[in-house]
């Protein structure tokens, strides 16, 4: 999984067999700490050895940061299942929530439509997703692994899984936003007077009778044809820029340790709320210390697992262990890092409420800042001052410097 995303990733434990059980404990190196005696979950202790055992710089009092989708509620249909993470759930994460939604083949999330706009990251399989804008301009396109999508606030769409279904990621820009709580075509049907409906489309009552009597959310349908068999051609044309973008197909930054690749309103025009960075960390690498000067941080942890360290002044600092199924968030301009701490490739993505991505590095404000300031600020000599980089480098290796390659 060099530079492309594995989508089975996620579902692929760590290789640990070799490894026996062992009963983790509150005891640091130097004899800080005592054992647990319990009652105690174990297997939740030994997912989170940085927790249990935080590292002697972790201080001070910061709120949770972290939340597995596997401790969310699942809602099934027929035709799929979701679950969310919002403000319910993770009480910091005030700028975005997210949805993680299975499509089976022919599955249908219904016609509908937000207060707030939808950002979406095709995780495994196909499907097929369609748009009206206000101006009666029509969109249909058919998404794949790695692409995204978006829709603005207002717009009435509807997803489709195809032939192998589909599993995806969705976020919205509020916090307090519930998948649940939108506005679908057969909840306003089934809340309408028939001889309103009547009346509205010009046709008698009867037209009504088997309409469903409340919102339908997911349903199971007929894998549809190829996209030409669906075309609806508008009177007014197509939407002139796309709702679609394949974020796999970009040309990656590269540097020793992974891979990043960006999607905002610089090369996904229509996405105005919502940008992203699709982040992957080799074994023995980690994204960078660094900070964002334009909002939040939302992530989502599509495979492997690993540390993150988050930094908000004061003298305050904790340590979170994260896996795949994972949102972890951080709050504006709070310093922070991630460690792959296991065998394989962890991949992520970086979500902010804000029309472009920016990252603040710390080695790079290093750098381009007078050498002498920097040695007096930090007591340190030439051992650090001559491995600064001018050039930014998201991820790194633990160990040896050397050049990225484009």
């Amino acid at each position: 999984m060099t530079d492309r995303l594995d989508p089975s990733a996620s579902r692929q434990p760590e290789n640990h067999a070799a490894e026996a059980f062992a009963v983790p404990e509150p005891i640091r190196d130097d004899g800080s700490g005592a054992t647990d005696t319990g009652p105690r979950d174990v297997m939740r202790d030994r997912e989170n050895p940085d927790m249990l055992v935080p590292p002697v710089t972790d201080n001070g009092l910061i709120p949770n940061l972290k939340f597995s989708f596997s401790d969310t509620h699942m809602q099934l249909n027929q035709g799929g299942w979701s679950r969310e993470i919002t403000i319910r759930e993770l009480p910091i994460a005030t700028t975005l929530a997210g949805v993680n939604m299975r499509l089976t083949p022919g599955g249908v999330r219904e016609l509908h439509w937000h207060q707030q706009a939808e950002w979406s990251f095709m995780i495994s399989g196909k499907a097929r997703i369609t748009a009206v804008d206000q101006d009666g301009r029509n969109f249909i396109a058919d998404v794949g692994v790695g692409d995204l999508w978006y829709f603005p606030p207002g717009i009435p769409h509807s997803i489709q899984g195809l032939e192998e279904g589909c599993e995806f990621l969705l976020v919205f820009d509020d916090g307090h936003f519930s998948d649940l709580n939108t506005l679908s075509i057969s909840d306003w049907f089934a809340h309408t007077p028939k001889e309103v409906l009547s009346a509205n489309f010009g046709v008698p009552r009867k037209a009504f009778d088997h309409i469903p009597g409340k919102q339908v959310y997911i349903y199971q349908d007929r894998v549809p044809g190829p996209i030409a068999s669906q075309k609806v051609t508008s009177p007014y044309g197509e939407i002139p820029v796309s709702f679609k973008h394949s974020l796999l197909a970009q040309q990656p930054i590269r540097t020793p340790g992974g891979t990043v690749r960006i999607a905002d309103s610089s090369n996904f025009p229509i996405a105005k709320t919502i940008a992203a960075a699709l982040v992957e960390i080799k074994p023995g690498a980690m994204r960078e210390m660094h900070w964002h000067p334009n909002n939040d941080e939302w992530q989502y942890y599509l495979s492997g697992k690993g540390r993150m360290t988050v930094f908000a002044g004061g003298g305050v600092a904790r340590t979170f262990n994260v896996r795949a199924g994972d949102v972890g968030y951080v709050p504006f301009a709070y310093g922070h890092y991630v460690q792959n701490t296991g065998d394989r490739s962890i991949w992520f993505l970086e979500m902010f409420r804000s029309d472009r991505f920016a990252d603040v590095s710390l080695n790079q404000w290093m750098a381009l800042t007078p050498r002498e300031l920097v040695q007096d600020n930090l007591h340190v000599g030439p051992l650090l001052m001559d491995a600064l980089r001018k050039q930014k480098w998201p991820v790194v290796e633990y160990d040896r410097p050397v050049k990225p390659h484009s």
